[in-house]
C-alpha cells in the first residue's frame, strides 16, 4: 500500500504549505486539518443514515440536502488541492487513497441524474482508514498489510476449497429435490441449492425446512459437515499468516532484506550468513 508522505510537493511555497497541511499531520494546522476531515467524513455518514428513515427524512430532510452539499463542496475542493498540491499527481490519483477519495466524490454527482446512488456516498467510511497515518498507528497498516498477503498466497487453495464446496452444495441441492419431491421450499433445483448452501454455511435462515425423515437426515449430515467445512479457510489463512509473521521476524542485518526462507543459512541478495 503506498502511503501519501511518498508524493512530492510542488515548488510554489504556498503550494507546500498547503501540503503539509493536506498530507502531513506533524503541525498543529495539518492535525486539526485532519480532525476536521474525519469529522466530517462521520458526520456524512450520519447524514446518510438518518436520510434512510423515512421519519426523520420527512421532517429534517432540507438540513440533510443542505449538510450533505456543504461536506459533498467540501471533499470536491479538498480532492483538487491534493491533486493542485504535488508533482507525481498520477502518484496520488492511482494511489489507495486516491482511488478512495475519487470513489468517496462520484455518487454525489451521480445522484443528481440518479438520486438512489447517493446512498453509495456511504464509501467515504473508507476514507477513515486515514485514522492510522494521522494518530501514527501504522503499525496496525503493517499488520493489515500481513493479512492482505496472507490471502493472496492462500488465494488458490481457497479457490479449490470454493470450487468443491458448490459442487457439493449443488449435488445436495439437486438430491434434496429429488426426497423432498418438490414440497414448499423445494419446487427446483436452485431453490434446494439456495438452502443447502444457507445450511452448510450454518447460517441457517429457518425460511426453508426439510419435512420428509430421509431429508432431515441430510440436513443434519450437511449441519454437522458444515462445522467442518467452516474451519478449513480459516486454517488455510491463518497457517499463511504464521508462515508470513516467522519470515518477517528473520531480517538480513546487512541489507535489510525481509524475503527469507525458513531454512535459508544466507541471505539471498547479498549473501550474508544468517544468524
Amino acid at each position: 500500500m503506498e502511503r501519501e508522505h511518498n508524493l512530492i510537493p510542488e515548488d510554489t511555497l504556498w503550494k507546500r504549505f498547503l501540503y503539509r497541511i493536506i498530507y502531513r499531520s506533524d503541525t498543529r494546522l495539518g492535525k486539526l486539518f485532519d480532525i476536521i476531515l474525519l469529522s466530517l467524513i462521520l458526520a456524512s455518514t450520519a447524514i446518510i443514515m438518518m436520510e434512510s428513515v423515512p421519519k426523520l427524512d420527512k421532517r429534517f430532510h432540507y438540513t440533510f440536502l443542505v449538510l450533505e452539499w456543504v461536506i459533498s463542496i467540501f471533499f470536491t475542493l479538498e480532492y483538487s488541492m491534493r491533486i493542485a498540491v504535488v508533482k507525481n499527481k498520477r502518484n496520488y490519483i492511482f494511489s489507495f487513497f486516491g482511488v478512495i477519495d475519487f470513489l468517496a466524490l462520484v455518487p454525489f454527482f451521480l445522484s443528481f441524474f440518479f438520486p438512489i446512488t447517493k446512498y453509495f456516498l456511504i464509501f467515504r467510511m473508507l476514507r477513515m482508514l486515514r485514522i492510522f497515518r494521522i494518530f501514527n498507528l501504522l503499525d496496525f497498516m503493517n499488520d493489515g498489510y500481513l493479512i492482505v498477503r496472507a490471502l493472496k498466497n492462500s488465494s488458490r487453495k481457497i479457490y479449490i476449497f470454493l470450487l468443491f464446496l458448490i459442487i457439493f452444495s449443488v449435488i445436495v441441492g439437486s438430491l434434496m429435490f429429488m426426497v423432498e419431491g418438490g414440497r414448499q421450499g423445494f419446487e427446483t433445483i436452485p431453490q434446494s441449492i439456495y438452502w443447502a448452501v444457507v445450511t452448510v454455511t450454518t447460517v441457517g435462515y429457518g425460511d426453508v425446512s426439510p419435512i420428509t425423515p430421509l431429508g432431515k437426515f441430510f440436513a443434519v449430515v450437511l449441519m454437522l459437515a458444515g462445522y467442518s467445512i467452516i474451519a478449513v479457510p480459516t486454517g488455510i489463512v491463518t497457517a499463511e499468516m504464521r508462515n508470513k509473521r516467522q519470515n518477517l521476524e528473520l531480517i538480513c542485518e546487512r541489507c535489510g532484506n525481509e524475503d527469507i526462507d525458513d531454512d535459508a543459512r544466507y541471505c539471498k541478495k547479498c549473501g550474508k550468513k544468517l544468524a
